[in-house]
């Protein structure tokens, strides 16, 4: 789901089914047809004399979480399993801690690198998740980063990650089929980095 105030022009997003909502009533009914997966396809909310994103926001506990699209020097890009899908190495920013220092931490805990050289910020991604009866919204911001293949590799067990391994053009686009949708967009930004 895309936000937009009244003031913004919907029809830069012709791609998007657009729905408009006057209140936090409508907006919990739409997002409860978006999580049963009664609409598909992109959707852009429009809030009329509503701030639909700030509402949204209030139903939901802030996450900030960090992660890196590292390659290393044959322009591999490192990924992740972890529970059975193929996923980037990111996890929760501490209390204090910078969003690009937090991003390299996660990509060397969760992937057992010592040297990880932060290029450059990406792109940030949105999703929500329960998690004890509440309901969460994580915002991930994605940073370029590089490392060698000469490292060894070790996946972060207690993190659930069964496997690291560096992947070259094929096996990025084998993880584009089996990974969250939210990451497709993480990976498309990295092609047109590395291209």
């Amino acid at each position: 789901m895309l936000f937009l105030d009244a003031s913004s022009d919907p029809s830069e997003n012709r791609d998007r089914r657009i729905v408009q909502v006057t209140s936090k009533k409508e907006l919990r009914a739409l997002v409860e047809e978006v999580e049963r997966g009664d609409m598909e396809g992109g959707i852009t909310v429009v809030g009329h004399d509503f701030d639909a994103w700030e509402a949204f926001q209030r139903e939901h506990d802030f996450v900030l979480a960090a992660g890196g699209l590292v390659m290393d020097e044959h322009g591999r890009l490192l990924a992740i399993k972890r529970l059975g899908k193929w996923d980037l190495p990111k996890g929760k920013v501490e209390k204090g801690e910078a969003v690009d220092v937090g991003a390299v931490r996660e990509v060397q805990e969760e992937c057992g690198l010592q040297h990880v050289e932060l290029k450059e910020f990406v792109t940030s991604t949105w999703h929500t998740y329960e998690r004890k009866g509440r309901q969460h919204l994580k915002r991930t911001d994605w940073f370029l980063m590089r490392a060698s293949s000469n490292e060894e590799l070790t996946a972060q067990s207690e993190e659930d990650i069964e496997e690291v391994r560096w992947l070259d053009n094929d096996g990025v686009r084998m993880m584009e089929g089996d990974t969250y949708p939210s990451l497709l967009p993480v990976l498309k930004a990295w092609r047109s980095l590395s291209s």
